[in-house]
């Protein structure tokens, strides 16, 4: 008995979501614009193809677009999120042991599993479900470490012909060879700083890496490096790991132009309050401090810039929204200035505890009558998919005020625009 993880990654996830509901972009150039589209932050193979970088600034490609006729879309990220927890609960299904990496990304653990099934055929079988239960085409790397299923499902990926999306490292001989051929700067969790710093040492590859004396390693690199170096030996150093409360949530974002009015602030600051505060109670905590910040258009020279942030003590741990909207505006009318134009704004709840296990003080509580009272507001918002219920201070129109002027339909988040096939009678299909 063996153990072994796998790492399952969405293939170019943004843009094979858009392809799950618009077959006509299959084979065809998709790239997926951040936040005001502003950059690219996905990239089909053929985007890639053309040299595109990510992070690549919209403006500068948009003739290289038209040109090669790419289909770009505005970050969808209701359906990416909806698309993704379809993926993230097939998953769930084959192994009991999960950890979801990220929005595209899971480790499964496989402990013991090659006494029972060919592990080959096991994520084959994966991959087929995933692709035909949601559409989205997954790559599945598998190894004796984290570090080296990361390593094998770059194989997977690249190389879809020859490993038909799955590849396992279980010899010396195919460890080598994988790790030879990855460049070290490419390497989970290396990066360019590191990578910068190893080349100098003529470490060129994550084989090279993984050769290194520990203490060498230790030393530059921490022992967290130390792990890396072990889990690309095949020595499992890097565990599982389980989803922890977050210590501090953060909600900001660039608007969709320039704000010169307080009460333009105020609606976001209120609106950027809630949806923190609902993240609280989704993970059971309370906050005892809140942030604010404002900041204006860096990127405007000719203007003033003005950037400032404050941070509250609160009288009581709460969650509620109603009371973390009243503190983070109090903040946002201590920082406003007349005369600047702000192009971004963030609420930063810290110091968070347990909502179960409040200290209680003698003067000032939270209102009692607001826990009740969240709790069936947000049920409210969740059966109906989207905040049909807001406080009187937020746009009751628009949650996100943004640049989405490429956005596809929320297919499967948003009622209204779910998608419609028109379905013909038998002797009319005949007839065509």
């Amino acid at each position: 008995m063996a153990d072994y993880f796998a790492l399952i990654d969405c293939n170019n996830f943004y843009a094979s979501c858009e392809r799950v509901f618009d077959p006509s972009l299959n084979g065809k150039p998709v790239a997926v614009l951040s936040n005001n589209d502003g950059c690219v932050i996905a990239r089909s193979n053929e985007v890639k193809a053309m040299g595109v970088p990510m992070g690549a600034p919209y403006f500068e490609y948009k003739k290289i677009f038209r040109e090669n006729n790419v289909r770009v879309f505005s970050s969808n990220f209701a359906l990416y999120g909806d698309m993704s927890s379809r993926v993230m609960n097939i998953l769930a299904r084959y192994c009991p042991d999960m950890e979801i990496y990220s929005i595209d990304e899971a480790f499964l653990h496989f402990k013991g599993f090659d006494c029972f099934f060919d592990l080959s055929s096991y994520a084959q079988e994966i991959r087929t479900f995933v692709l035909r239960a949601t559409g989205i085409p997954v790559s599945i790397g598998i190894a004796p470490s984290k570090a080296l299923a990361k390593a094998a499902n770059r194989v997977a990926k690249k190389f879809p012909e020859r490993t038909g999306g799955v590849h396992v490292i279980d010899t010396e001989e195919k460890r080598a060879k994988a790790l030879r051929w990855i460049k070290v700067e490419d390497v989970w969790g290396i990066g360019p700083r590191y990578g910068n710093m190893l080349r100098l040492r003529n470490v060129r590859t994550a084989l090279d890496f993984s050769l290194l004396p520990d203490d060498f390693v230790r030393d530059s690199m921490t022992v967290v490096g130390l792990r890396l170096k072990h889990d690309l030996m095949g020595k499992p150093s890097i565990q599982m790991e389980d989803i922890k409360p977050k210590q501090a949530i953060a909600c900001t974002r660039s608007f969709d132009r320039d704000y010169l009015e307080y009460s333009d602030l105020r609606e976001r600051v209120a609106t950027f309050s809630c949806e923190v505060a609902k993240k609280l109670r989704a993970q059971g905590s309370d906050c005892n401090l809140v942030q604010v910040f404002v900041r204006s258009n860096p990127f405007k020279v000719h203007l003033p810039q003005y950037g400032r942030s404050v941070c509250l003590k609160l009288p009581y741990p709460t969650n509620s929204s109603i009371e973390l909207t009243k503190f983070a505006l109090k903040g946002l009318s201590s920082i406003f200035k007349k005369g600047y134009a702000y192009k971004k704004a963030g609420v930063i709840v810290m110091g968070l505890t347990p909502s179960e296990s409040k200290q209680l003080n003698v003067f000032h509580n939270s209102d009692p009558r607001h826990s009740p009272l969240w709790k069936a507001i947000d049920r409210i918002n969740l059966l109906s998919g989207h905040d049909v219920v807001k406080l009187g201070g937020q746009d009751l129109r628009r949650k996100w005020k943004m640049n989405r002027n490429l956005l596809s339909p929320r297919y499967t988040s948003k009622l209204e625009e779910i998608l419609k096939i028109n379905v013909h009678d038998k002797e009319e299909i005949e007839r065509a």
